[in-house]
């Protein structure tokens, strides 16, 4: 049945034109990317090349870094400089605004650096000069050959459009609200860039949109609209989507629809960090949206019961999140040496009611004993019933069967 599913969801996704983001194929039929963006200040190299490195060892594919200053734009080339030194190939984004054509033609050596440039329509410039600093753009775009993603935000819309298509809607006989208006006004702004765009010379496959609101019906309206209208590859995002649970949700709850609907060729999860927390959980949310999906494989999944009254709560709960955490840190040594290993699926179960039947649909399984029941731990390879585990040392025995369970069911990468 879900093999049903994801080859009809497969089969229903848009044609695209294909890009190329530095090594990254972005459209068409190319995989959807994970994304990421850092929160260092750019100007410092090293904490901002740790950072990407990070993001990158997590999963993202493509990495943006705010470029904002005459010292950020000559920081670039030293990350990048920085990255190699750290073995870590990731293409990076510059991310542009208000003065981005100042920054790119006093440092062309930002813009080889990089492998895609990110500005916004509605501050690329005021009046007059608002076509001129983006015509700029895309000209030093064409010169380096990168590509752009022209990237709307409800919260920087640019505002001569906004009322030019409020003038236009007050014509009608039947004028639309102003939530319609809105999302027209950022579709209209994303088509009309890209258009003005491969009229200065940039290549239709060098393009990719996107138009992020903060709220979920929006985005879906208007990612509907905007891949109805055109063929480019669109970058999916709820901006400022929040802090913890609300942040999480909202974005799956958007990207999902949209995602099921074939919608979406990058993809990046705006969480709001808990006051120094991890940048990477972001990542592992974008990751964990497609791959719950059947849209894309990176990591072994782990499913484990909620507990109940059953169940010896602590015990499982410990071990469901120390086998997590476990495939995660071994993910980046496993994907460099064994094919296949992210389509692995494990099961941690809390008691005899589903653990064995779960146990058995995972790849390798362990059935915890419940309240009450028997201190044993039967483990399941491939639906049989293999080994069975006791006493203090469960945890590291159920390690060395994963392990063991990799080695001889993955081929070696040479």
């Amino acid at each position: 049945m879900l093999d049903a599913i994801n080859r009809a969801s497969a089969s229903t996704r848009r044609a695209s034109i294909l890009a190329k983001v530095g090594n990254v194929r972005v459209g068409g039929a190319a995989p959807i990317v994970v994304q990421s963006m850092t929160n260092t200040d750019t100007e410092d190299v090293f904490s901002t090349a740790k950072q990407v490195s990070e993001l990158a060892r997590a999963g993202s594919e493509l990495v943006r870094i705010t470029v904002n200053t005459r010292e950020a734009a000559a920081a670039v080339p030293k990350i990048r400089e920085r990255l190699a030194q750290l073995n870590c190939d990731v293409p990076l984004i510059g991310d542009f605004h208000f003065n981005g054509h100042k920054l790119l033609t006093e440092h062309p050596e930002c813009a080889d650096a990089l492998a895609k440039l990110r500005i916004n329509p509605g501050n690329v410039g005021k009046g007059s000069k608002r076509d001129e600093q983006f015509a700029q753009l895309i000209e030093i775009a064409c010169r380096h050959d990168k590509p752009i993603r022209i990237g709307v935000n409800w919260g920087s819309l640019d505002q001569a459009l906004l009322a030019r298509i409020m003038d236009e809607n007050a014509k009608r006989s039947e004028p639309k609200d102003a939530g319609a208006i809105m999302r027209e006004a950022m579709v209209t702004s994303a088509l009309e860039s890209a258009a003005l765009a491969q009229s200065v010379g940039l290549a239709a496959n060098r393009i990719i949109l996107s138009c992020k609101v903060s709220g979920v019906q929006d985005l879906i309206a208007v990612y509907r609209e905007l891949a109805r209208r055109c063929d480019f590859p669109l970058h999916l995002g709820l901006t400022e989507a929040g802090m913890g649970s609300k942040g999480i949700v909202a974005s799956s709850a958007a990207m999902a629809v949209l995602l099921q609907e074939g919608i979406g060729d990058t993809l990046r999860v705006s969480l709001t960090p808990e006051p120094n927390g991890d940048r990477t959980r972001e990542v592992i949310v974008a990751q964990e949206i497609l791959q719950t999906m059947g849209l894309r494989a990176f990591t072994p999944l782990v499913a484990a019961c909620p507990g109940c009254g059953r169940t010896t709560s602590t015990t499982f709960q410990e071990l469901a999140q120390d086998i997590q955490t476990y495939v995660r840190e071994q993910m980046p040594h496993w994907r460099q040496t064994r094919l296949g290993v992210e389509n692995m699926t494990l099961a941690v179960m809390g008691c005899v009611v589903n653990g064995p039947g779960e146990s058995k649909h995972a790849n390798i399984g362990i059935s915890l004993p419940g309240t009450g029941e028997a201190p044993v731990a039967p483990v399941y390879i491939d639906g049989e019933r293999a080994v069975t585990l006791r006493g203090e040392n469960i945890v590291a025995e159920f390690r060395t069967l994963i392990d063991q369970y990799v080695e001889r069911s993955y081929p070696a990468l040479s």
